[in-house]
Order: structure tokens, then sequence, then C-alpha cells
């Protein structure tokens, strides 16, 4: 359940995300007034397809939203993972429009939000807020065209260290990812049976291990080894796009 935790108006410290503190301190000042800091805890559903996207969510520290696409079978497939790199809602929309797909909290922790209409009015009156914004959004849309190829042309032991590894970039840097086979499974789009004999395999191997909720990654250079690139691709594009937003090793979370 997502609970407010205080207003930041008139503070002089910036949530913990990345775009967010991407923003010069006059461009900053333009939202700083409507930025509202919450809890989100893992399973809270920020948006369903069709609902009214009204708010921008800036998941910040390990915080993590992920990108649901339902089926006629039943089951959602996950598509992108976002962390504190970026936002989720109507990031260059002008007006209210409706979500295509259902977003979910991942990962819990702390959350700044604020009316879609408050940015889009920060946009109108600051182009370098505008060009920020619309260059994350063509980042993102880098994040889905990767995602279609990987899911197109890589095995899943390849997808599953690969979500493993961005997971792990969004947490404390301990090593430990709070990722069950379930949710593993649902990023890969597979049963639960494949992941389980993939996790099985990574174990005897020495590369991970786990625990009630949770991967703990025992190897994190053997494991990048078994990935795809498909992570390294995009933190390029952002690097080229954004400097300095894409989560890194040595800015853990706080």
């Amino acid at each position: 359940m997502i609970t407010k935790r205080t207003e930041l108006a008139g503070t002089s410290d910036r949530p913990f995300n990345n775009l967010l503190r991407r923003l010069n301190a006059t461009d900053y000042e333009l939202i700083a007034p409507y930025l509202v800091l919450l809890d989100g805890a893992a399973g809270d559903l920020l948006y369903n397809p069709g609902d009214d996207v009204q708010t921008v969510h800036f998941p910040c520290g390990p915080s993590l939203v992920s990108y649901m696409v339902p089926n006629e079978d039943g089951r959602d497939v996950e598509t992108i993972l976002v962390g504190r790199e970026g936002a989720v809602g109507g990031i260059v929309s002008q007006g209210f429009l409706p979500a295509y797909t259902r977003i979910t909290v991942k990962f819990g922790g702390p959350f700044a939000r604020m009316p879609i209409s408050k940015l889009d009015a920060a946009k109108l009156n600051s182009n370098s807020v505008r060009n920020i914004f619309a260059r994350y959004a063509d980042c993102m849309l880098a994040q889905i065209f990767q995602s279609t190829a990987c899911n197109a042309i890589h095995s899943i032991e390849q997808r599953a260290a690969k979500w493993i590894i961005a997971a792990m970039e969004r947490t404390d840097g301990d090593g430990v990812v709070p990722l069950t086979h379930e949710q593993l499974s649902t990023l890969l789009g597979v049963g639960r049976s494949y992941t389980s004999r993939v996790i099985q395999t990574f174990k005897a191997e020495g590369v991970l291990d786990t625990r009630r909720g949770a991967i703990v990654v025992r190897d994190p250079d053997r494991l990048r080894q078994r990935a795809c690139q498909c992570n390294d691709a995009v933190k390029d594009h952002f690097e080229e796009v954004l400097r300095g937003v894409y989560p890194a090793e040595d800015n853990p979370a706080n």
C-alpha cells in the first residue's frame, strides 16, 4: 500500500532519483513544490490498462517498478523495469491519456510523485525540462526495443541472468535481490519450472543461491558472463542520451 511520508516543498535535499537530480537548480524549483514523497510496497498497483494517467511516479533509491502487458490467456508478461533512473506515467503526454500496460511496484521503497499537469506546466516554462523528459522517453523506448529483440533471440538462461543483473544494479549492492522464482518467471514470460531449472543450474555452478523471497548473487562476474549484452546496450544508450542517469555500481541507493 502506498503511504504518504512527507511534503518535499521547501526542502534542500532532492529525492534519490537520478532523473530528478539531472535537472538544474532552476528547473528543479519549477516542480519541487508539487513533489510528494511516499512509501510503496512490493505489489502495489500504480496503473491498470485503461486508467487515466494523472500522476507521474519517480522511483527512488532501490524502488523498482515493472511494466506488464496482459495477455488473452490471463498471464501478464513484464516488458521493462524502471528504477531510480526514470519515471512512470505520462512522461511525454500533454493532457491525460489512458495507461496501456499494468504498472506495479516490483521492489518496495520510497517514491516521489506529482500531478502530470504540473510537470506539463514546467515543460512549457522550460525548454531544458522538456528536453530532459523527451530524452528519457527515448531511453525508455530503447529499453522496449531491446527487450523485444532479447525475447526473440536469447536463451532463457541468458535472459534470466540479464534480469537478475538489472535488478541487482538497483538494490543496495549487497547482492541480495528480492526476486522470487515466480517473479523471475513473469519477467521471462515462461513457466516456473523452466525458471527453477535455470536457477538450479546457477546454484550448482556457485553463481548464486536462494533464500526465502530473494536471490543471492555469489559471483557477479560469472553471472554477467552468462547474460546477454542487452543491459549493456541499454546502458550505453542512456550514457549517450542522458549521461549519468542510469544506475551505476558506485552510486548505491540510500
